[in-house]
C-alpha cells in the first residue's frame, strides 16, 4: 500500500484522527483535512512523520467545491500521484429537539454531512476509475439506521449517506472502485460527548449488548480493512460497529 494515497476528511481529531493514524501505520501516504483546527492537524502530521510514516494536512471546506478542488490538486501535487482511497469522515452534529430545529440548522447539517461527501467523491472518482482501483468509505451512524431523538437532522443526513453509498457501489464497482459505509454506534469522541452525558445517552450505554461504548481504534481497524485488498469483494455494504446495539 506504500504507493497508494489516502484522503481522510476531518482528520485532525476524534475518529478521523484514529483513521489517519491507522492508515499511516499500514504504509499509506495519508492526506487529511481540517477546517479550523490547524494546530491540531499540524501536531498530528508532525507526530506521524516523526514515526517514519508519510502524512500531510490540508485545509478544506468539504461543502465548498472550489475548496475541495483546490485541496485535491495540492494533495496530488504534494504526493505526486492520485488519490486511491477516500474516507468521507468530516461531519457535524447538533443536539436539538425536533421542534427547535431551524431551516438553517437543517440546511447546514445536510450541506456538511451529505453534500460534502458527494462533492469529495465526485471529484476523486475520475482518477480511481481511470486507474481501475479505488476505495470510498463513508463514515455514517447508527442514527441513520434507526432514527434520531434529539438529532433528527443529523440522523437524516447519515441515512442519506448510507443510500449514497449503495448508489455509488451500484455505479462504480464494475470499474474497480468499491464503496462502503461504516455505521458507528456510541464511541467516545468530541462529537458524542453531549449525547453520552444526557439521560438518553446513559440509557443507551446500559443497553449495549457488549457492555461498553466503542473505541476509536476499533472503528479505524474496520475502515482500514475496507480500504485494503482483502476487502476487494465487499461493496455497497454498511458495516455496523456498534457493540450489538443495532443489527438490521
Amino acid at each position: 500500500m506504500k504507493n497508494k494515497i489516502c484522503l481522510v476528511t476531518g482528520g485532525s481529531r476524534g475518529i478521523g484522527k484514529g483513521i489517519v493514524k491507522k492508515l499511516s501505520e499500514k504504509g499509506y501516504k495519508v492526506a487529511f483535512t481540517f477546517n479550523t483546527q490547524e494546530q491540531l492537524a499540524q501536531e498530528l502530521e508532525n507526530k506521524i512523520n516523526d514515526n517514519g510514516s508519510n502524512a500531510k494536512s490540508f485545509q478544506m471546506l468539504i461543502e465548498d467545491r472550489k475548496s475541495v478542488v483546490a485541496a485535491l490538486a495540492k494533495i496530488k501535487n504534494h504526493f505526486n500521484g492520485f488519490i486511491s482511497v477516500l474516507v468521507n469522515n468530516a461531519a457535524i452534529a447538533q443536539e436539538k429537539p425536533f421542534d427547535k430545529i431551524t431551516d438553517i440548522d437543517w440546511k447546514t447539517m445536510l450541506k456538511v454531512n451529505l453534500q460534502g461527501p458527494f462533492i469529495c467523491s465526485q471529484e476523486a472518482l475520475p482518477d480511481m476509475i481511470k486507474n481501475r482501483w479505488g476505495r470510498i468509505v463513508n463514515i455514517t451512524s447508527i442514527g441513520g439506521q434507526w432514527g434520531g431523538f434529539n438529532q433528527v437532522h443529523y440522523a437524516a443526513s447519515k441515512a442519506a449517506l448510507i443510500n449514497f453509498t449503495q448508489s455509488l457501489a451500484k455505479i462504480y464497482s464494475h470499474a474497480g472502485v468499491t464503496t462502503n459505509a461504516v455505521a458507528i454506534g456510541l464511541a467516545e469522541t468530541d462529537m458524542s460527548g453531549d449525547e453520552l452525558d444526557s439521560d438518553e445517552g446513559k440509557k443507551k450505554i446500559e443497553n449495549i449488548p457488549i457492555g461498553r461504548i466503542g473505541t476509536i481504534e476499533e472503528i479505524a481497524n474496520t475502515v482500514s480493512f475496507l480500504c485494503s485488498e482483502e476487502a476487494s469483494y465487499i461493496t455497497g455494504q454498511t458495516i455496523n460497529v456498534n457493540g450489538g446495539m443495532y443489527s438490521g
